[in-house]
């Protein structure tokens, strides 16, 4: 008979971490080998990864480094593990994932099954009409500064196999300085919620309970009846912050008047970004049909600007070579997750963003057919023409932005 392994790791359980690593895509690690590579010997690498995670002998490899712009100026950096890393961090979270997401805050939103950004949207306007003030928290460089004491003491409670502790204290172990969590690593969005679950949820319901926050992993939205109040709430969230390892960011995090028609009263600062919304007062129409101010989210303009920028790489002009239909095909998967997403709210001002993409389908129009300058009204009526039998060709004229002579 041959050897026991010294811990008992289901066979499925791997397979089942592969699939949610196909699931998500992602680019090939330090290793250069794909997803695609990995699978042309598929069943010999997951028994090789599932033998050496058994046995102990499992080392993770080093991650590749990426630098990403953000949107609004500066570099976020990607941690992309290998694939076969991905898959066996798969493996842990699978396990630790039920065991520890039902102990979430119920407002916390980010990276946890059956929750969205949208939802946190959602609370985030609801409650900006209740409280006057909110805390734009915002931490700096969170994931370069998560505690690895701190975090092993937390998933001491939820931890029930010997080998769940043992693989994530060496993916940690590539991190510097004992802190710290890669982003693009599949348990570190895990992990962190697990971090800001006793940091800061738990704290700030215990000790602030008549504030309530929305939190997608680590950007988070406070409320507060008074401005006062949001000024001794920063104060304490600071310390505590501190407490745990982790800095409030002061330039970043701010306190906003969320102003409508119903408060009286001016404060500088009255707007703020949150998950790729800004929310602000806007002229809104109610059920009655009266005009009035309300406090309300709409697509950013940091986030607008990424998509003509987007629209802008896709050089729709130069693609003469492709139909209109097959144009349509490769960029209305797009067009369709922008529309789900910043379309929730004020549709209108998306719609609006839009206007440049029809500046670049004209464009095509212009020179896949050879209208000149002097003729470009009847470039637009072709245009007309083609939206008029094929409304529904492109996602956004299905959403009431389409061609007009």
């Amino acid at each position: 008979m041959g050897k026991a392994k010294p811990f008992d790791i289901p066979k499925v359980l791997v397979w089942n971490a592969f699939l949610k690593v196909k699931e998500r895509k992602g680019s090939a690690g330090i290793d250069q080998q794909s997803l695609k590579d990995y699978e042309s010997d598929l069943k010999a690498n997951l028994y090789k990864l599932w033998n050496r995670m058994s046995s102990g002998s499992y080392f993770p490899s080093e991650v590749k480094n990426v630098d990403i712009p953000k949107k609004i100026g500066g570099i976020r950096r990607l941690s992309i593990p290998t694939v076969t890393d991905r898959i066996a961090q798969a493996v842990v979270k699978l396990m630790l994932e039920p065991k520890i997401d039902r102990h979430f805050h119920s407002d916390s939103y980010g990276y946890r099954p059956n929750k969205s950004g949208l939802d946190a949207i959602s609370i985030c306007r609801k409650r900006c009409w209740k409280y006057p003030w909110v805390i734009n928290l915002d931490i700096k460089a969170f994931f370069d500064n998560v505690n690895h004491k701190l975090l092993m003491k937390a998933l001491d409670r939820y931890i029930t196999e010997p080998w769940e502790k043992l693989y994530i204290e060496r993916w940690l172990k590539i991190c510097e300085g004992n802190k710290g969590l890669p982003q693009g690593g599949v348990i570190s969005p895990l992990l962190a919620n697990l971090f800001l679950h006793y940091s800061f949820d738990k704290w700030i319901e215990r000790s602030f309970s008549h504030n309530p926050f929305e939190r997608y992993a680590d950007d988070i939205i406070v409320h507060c009846k008074t401005r006062m109040e949001a000024v001794e709430l920063k104060y304490e969230i600071k310390k505590r912050l501190k407490k745990c390892g982790l800095e409030v960011h002061p330039e970043k995090t701010q306190i906003v008047f969320c102003k409508n028609s119903n408060l009286q009263g001016a404060y500088k600062q009255q707007s703020f970004d949150f998950l790729g919304y800004e929310f602000r007062p806007r002229s809104t129409v109610s059920e009655a049909g009266k005009l009035f101010i309300g406090f309300n989210p709409a697509i950013s303009p940091s986030s607008a600007k990424a998509i003509r920028r987007k629209i802008k790489e896709w050089r729709l002009g130069h693609k003469t070579q492709l139909s209109l239909e097959e144009i349509a095909d490769k960029i209305n998967p797009c067009l369709r997750g922008w529309i789900n997403y910043y379309g929730a709210h004020n549709h209108s001002i998306l719609m609006n963003v839009f206007r440049y993409l029809e500046t670049r389908i004209f464009k095509y129009i212009k020179r896949k057919y050879k209208k000149r300058s002097s003729h470009l009204r009847k470039a637009k009526k072709l245009l007309v023409r083609i939206y008029e039998n094929q409304p529904t060709l492109f996602v956004h004229w299905q959403h009431g932005r389409h061609p007009r002579v």
